[in-house]
């Protein structure tokens, strides 16, 4: 069977059993669409010399760390799915070493950036509402932008019954996400304007009007381009540097800020959704920065 088919069939068993996003799917695909150019077609009879081959390329296109480690971690899963299904009697990636991917530590907003960014959102309820939600649950964008009504807090009229939103993350897996009262507050704002932005008279206005950002594009709901370029309209209204401000800006600021207050990495693991918890560690590393820079102005030696 010819390389394409088994992508193929190797991106289905990853959007059917383990619920790959979209966005992951077509990463994958890309990666070993290039695995497989680079082989000239026979990735599927690949050697454990030509995976090294492909390795070293890669390191000669001077690619950086994280991009080549993603790569060659498409290459194993793909070959490991070839082993499973008796396609292949050896996995050729066994033994493969790849570069490890360096985590670069996050520009973390300050408590009083994020103030300023709130306060400069004004009367736009929708935009407010946005970023509450980015900064008071940390919701990664994609979750953010598709959430549906369904999945917000039970409500008796004006007043929340539950305070936690269900939200859908990477591999298909629902969590539960606690909300303050400022975000709270701020989805009622919004919902009593939202009928105003529902599409009209057209075929979309039924998927769309599921969405808590409904929107008139293909999807139904805002999309993830637009609400970055929302928050770089926000951002120069409140006088920061656009290029800081990004919806994970905000999910970066909601861990890092849950640290410094207290919380334990478990918990913040949990909250952000994040499969493992060294991913969650990035933020002691922010934590580490500013105890140093406090021990070197306010340490009695450091003078």
């Amino acid at each position: 069977m010819s390389d394409a088919a088994r992508i193929d069939a190797f991106l289905e068993m990853m959007s059917a059993e383990r619920g790959a996003s979209a966005n992951t799917l077509d990463a994958y695909g890309r990666d070993l669409a290039d695995a497989s150019g680079f082989l000239k077609g026979r990735l599927t009879k690949a050697s454990a010399k030509d995976v090294s081959r492909y390795a070293t390329w890669l390191a000669d296109q001077g690619l950086a760390p994280r991009s080549q480690a993603r790569k060659l971690s498409s290459l194993r899963r793909f070959c490991r799915f070839l082993f499973e299904e008796g396609d292949r009697k050896d996995d050729p990636t066994s033994k493969l070493e790849g570069p490890k991917a360096h985590r670069d530590i996050p520009d973390v907003l300050s408590r009083e950036e994020v103030s300023r960014l709130i306060e400069a959102c004004g009367d736009d309820m929708r935009l407010r509402c946005l970023v509450e939600l980015l900064y008071g649950a940390g919701l990664r964008v994609s979750e953010l932008v598709s959430l549906k009504l369904g999945n917000l807090p039970r409500r008796k009229g004006e007043r929340w019954e539950t305070s936690d939103i269900i939200v859908r993350g990477k591999g298909g897996k629902d969590r539960l996400c606690p909300l303050g009262t400022p975000a709270l507050d701020a989805i009622l704002a919004w919902l009593e304007q939202r009928e105003e932005s529902l599409p009209k008279g057209t075929v979309k206005a039924k998927s769309a009007a599921a969405y808590l950002f409904p929107s008139r594009g293909k999807e139904g709901h805002l999309t993830r381009r637009r609400l970055g370029q929302l928050l770089k309209e926000l951002s120069l209204a409140a006088g920061l540097d656009p290029a800081r401000v990004h919806p994970h800006a905000l999910r970066h600021a909601y861990a890092t800020h849950l640290l410094q207050g207290g919380a334990d990495l478990r918990s913040v693991q949990t909250l952000l959704g994040h499969a493992d918890i060294s991913t969650t560690e990035i933020y002691t590393h922010v934590l580490s920065d500013e105890l140093a820079e406090l021990l070197e102005t306010a340490h009695p030696l450091s003078r």
